[in-house]
């Protein structure tokens, strides 16, 4: 095989088909040389209840990519709950070649990617994954995705990143219930930006109020909003935004609030590299 070769698995829900053939069929128009090969794992269109497939499947196709030396980049196919379960038996058995590939994805994604970044992993990103295609505007996002897989495009990376300072991404809530376990991450120093889709803004001041009261979190160099989306209505009105929320716990904290940050689950997501790395 030749050319830049992504294997997609589905570590959370199932993948339809008819989503991966489009994936396919814009990746071979974006890259008609050959240097992208992109493979679905079997796994992704597997179905045990929620999940693409029942756990030791899940764990299995993971590792079948992450593994394999001729795999290049490791690209989750789609969110949804189910990758924080194979956490514990995943990362005892990734080897030297899993190190060397690069991983991308979001929302619940950022489970298995702040694990992964907390052993050292050096090739962990936040940006949009291959059922991002069925959004609108959607192949702007896969081909955002692809582009700085295969080309390291700076175009598609979030635009207030800087150079040589560390940066990580998280969705709020997924970060939230890293907090405490074996698999936080340490962020010190790193700018946080933080997303959410689909909660209350009484949950999202929750969030907050745990996430900044963790000793270690409170060691970031600062933290930057992205969109939060879908947010459903609260009985009584309540009272804050979204914004005014981060800003009021990092006021409480002690943590520098630096704005907004260009990252959601929307296509407009941006690429966010943890650490300093730099294709």
């Amino acid at each position: 095989m030749t050319g830049f070769r992504i294997g997609v698995v589905a570590p959370g829900s199932r993948m339809d088909p008819a989503v991966a053939d489009r994936v396919a069929g814009l990746a071979r128009r974006l890259y008609p040389d050959g240097r992208l090969e992109l493979w679905f794992h079997p796994q992704c269109f597997e179905s045990s209840g929620h999940f693409a497939g029942a756990d030791d499947i899940r764990v299995r196709a993971f590792l079948d990519v992450a593994n394999d030396r001729r795999f290049d980049a490791l690209w989750f196919g789609r969110g949804g709950y189910g990758a924080c379960r194979l956490i514990e038996r995943l990362l005892p058995a990734l080897d030297k070649a899993a190190r060397r590939k690069a991983y991308l994805g979001y929302s619940d994604a950022g489970s298995l990617l702040g694990a992964l970044y907390g052993a050292g992993f050096p090739a962990i990103a936040h940006g949009p994954m291959a059922t991002d295609i069925t959004r609108a505007g959607g192949e702007a996002a896969v081909a955002r995705a692809l582009a700085f897989l295969v080309e390291g495009d700076p175009a598609s990376l979030e635009p207030g990143l800087a150079a040589g300072q560390a940066a990580a991404a998280f969705n709020l809530t997924i970060l939230c219930h890293l907090l405490g376990t074996p698999w936080q991450p340490d962020l010190s120093g790193h700018v946080l930006m933080l997303e959410e889709v689909s909660e209350h803004l009484y949950r999202i001041d929750r969030d907050f109020c745990q996430l900044t009261a963790n000793p270690a979190i409170r060691r970031v160099a600062g933290v930057r909003l992205g969109r939060c989306g879908d947010i459903p209505d609260n009985d009584p009105a309540f009272g804050q935004t979204e914004e005014d929320i981060a800003r009021h716990w990092c006021a409480r904290s002690g943590i520098a609030y630096l704005g907004r940050a260009d990252i959601g689950h929307d296509a407009a997501n941006k690429v966010v590299p943890f650490g300093s790395w730099r294709r």
